[in-house]
This record gives C-alpha cells, structure tokens and sequence, in this order.
C-alpha cells in the first residue's frame, strides 16, 4: 500500500516541480512591471486626476486584451453569467479600488514609500490563509509582526505617536485591496479562462468607475494629453494592467499565492531603484531599516 501511495504522489509532485520555474518567472515579470506602475503614478500626480488616471488604465487596458480576449469571453459568457457575483467582487477589488487607491496615494507619498508599504500585502494573504482554517505556526505569526512593524515605522517616519501622511494611508488600504483580490483568485472557477477573467474584470473595473470619473470630470476638469501623460498611461495600461496582470493570475494558478507573494518580496527593491533613477527620489537610512523589517518579517512568514 505505501508503495503504491508513493507511485500515485508521484505524477504529482513532478507537476509541481514542472510548474514552479515558470510560476515564479510569470511572478517575477508582475512584479517587476507593477514596480514600475507606482514611479508612472507618482509621475502622474500633479497633471492627471487620480480617478481618471485608473479610469484611462483599464480602458487602454481593454483595448490591448480584446484582440486576443474578445472571442474566448463571448464563447464564456453563460460561466460569466453563472459567477457574475464572484468576478463583480474580484473587478472592485483588483481593478476599481487597489488602482485608484494607488493614484491616490502618489498624490502625497514617495513611490519608494508606496512600494514598501504594498511589500506587507503577502502579509495579508497569510491572514486570509489563517482565516480560512489554516495554521500560520509561530514563526509566519512573527515574520508578520516584524513586517506590520516595519510598516508602521515607515508610515509613521519613526515617531512614537503615530502621524501618519494622508498618502501612505492610502496606499496601506490599495494593500489591503491587492491582498484581497489575490486571495480571492484562488476561488476563481477552473472553467473560466484567463483571458476572458481579465477582459471581464477590467470591463466591470471601468464600468464601476465611469460615474466617479464623470464626477471628477465636471469637477476637476480633464488633462492635456501630452508625451508626459500618454505615455505613463500606456505603460500603466498596457503592461501593469494586460501583461502584469495575466502574468500574476497564471502565477497564482500554478504555484499559488504564498509562493507568488516571496517573489512580490522583491518589489519594494525594484521600486526604490527606478525612483531614484527615474524621478531622482533618496532613500534615507530610516527608509532602508524599514524595508529591512518589512522584506525580514515577509520572508520569515513566508517560511515553512
């Protein structure tokens, strides 16, 4: 019988194995590409709206995946149907809320900031986890603790009575945001494809935003569409939204999320790098401590 165990795990486990290189590669490439959208809404901040910043992403975004989406989600329609109620959360999760709380954010905060403050999400999925019934164990409870404490260093700059700046706050909640949305990807529906779960996510994203981006509309008035604003925008919405996207689904589908969230570890690195090369921002000492807690107290959490 034992014998007979070990044969029947085997196939298994080698479709693990098979599928862990380009899982963490397709993390890699999200996470890469999602560090480079928080210095393009930091770029953004004083010339385009917040709202209609994440508005024109997932427009720009459903134009780049409908040639290859279009027919595959006309094809699902009747699975999208049968969970609209599932793929409606999983849209104001990922799509309506997590990236205009980031535009919020970069409002008033560093993108060095805004990176560090979204490495604690991982930390966030591991509760989710516990939530759901599984044991985190003494070590994951402490790698979490190091990492909130990290947090609320970095957004209280140090100081004992908390003062927190109104953009880090926002970014603590787009973190909240992206947790849940890739928490919520583990129940997503095996029938429906991940072409047609994107395209269907970012029509239902824009949708839930198109009132609110009205509003700021007639209230803020538009933007010059200039090389300075197109072009983040592009970038925001064809490789942050179409390709990071697809990538850290597919991702999470072959490795899950605990082990796509150790690669998304590295972001808070990536993200302090292309600021100061692209928008000249310094990272202090205080800063450098503070991504030391928040990347020790992820990767001790993440740890078997």
């Amino acid at each position: 019988m034992a014998v007979l165990e070990r044969v029947s795990t085997t196939p298994t486990i080698a479709r693990a194995s098979r599928a862990a290189g380009p899982g963490l590669a397709l993390a890699g490439v999200a996470t890469v590409v999602w560090s480079g959208s928080f210095v393009a809404s930091r770029a953004l901040h004083d010339s385009v709206p917040p709202v209609q910043a994440a508005f024109w992403r997932w427009i720009i975004a459903l134009v780049a995946v409908a040639p290859f989406a279009a027919r595959e989600t006309w094809r699902g329609r009747a699975l999208i149907r049968r969970h609209f109620r599932f793929l409606l959360l999983a849209a104001l999760l990922g799509v309506t809320a997590y990236n205009t709380l980031v535009n919020q954010a970069g409002l008033s905060t560093s993108a060095g900031n805004m990176g560090m403050i979204m490495a604690a999400s991982p930390v966030l999925m591991a509760l989710y986890e516990r939530l759901g019934g599984q044991r985190l164990g003494a070590r994951r409870t402490t790698g979490m603790l190091v990492a909130c404490a990290g947090v609320l260093l970095l957004v209280s700059k140090g100081s004992l009575t908390p003062h927190f700046a109104a953009g880090d706050l926002w970014m603590v909640a787009a973190a909240v945001s992206f947790a849940s949305y890739s928490a919520l990807l583990r129940r997503r529906p095996a029938e429906l494809g991940g072409l047609a779960f994107l395209f269907t996510t970012f029509a239902l994203g824009a949708l839930m935003l198109a009132p609110v981006y009205g509003v700021s509309l007639a209230a803020q008035g538009g933007f010059a569409a200039t090389p300075g604003t197109v072009g983040p925008l592009v970038y925001v919405g064809v490789l942050s939204s179409a390709v990071a996207f697809f990538a850290w689904n597919k991702a999470i589908a072959l490795i899950g999320a605990a082990r796509a969230g150790v690669v998304y570890y590295l972001q808070p690195v990536c993200v302090a790098l292309l600021s100061f090369a692209l928008l000249g921002e310094a990272t202090g000492p205080g800063q450098l401590l503070c991504m030391a807690l928040i990347l020790g107290g992820v990767v001790l959490g993440s740890r078997r």
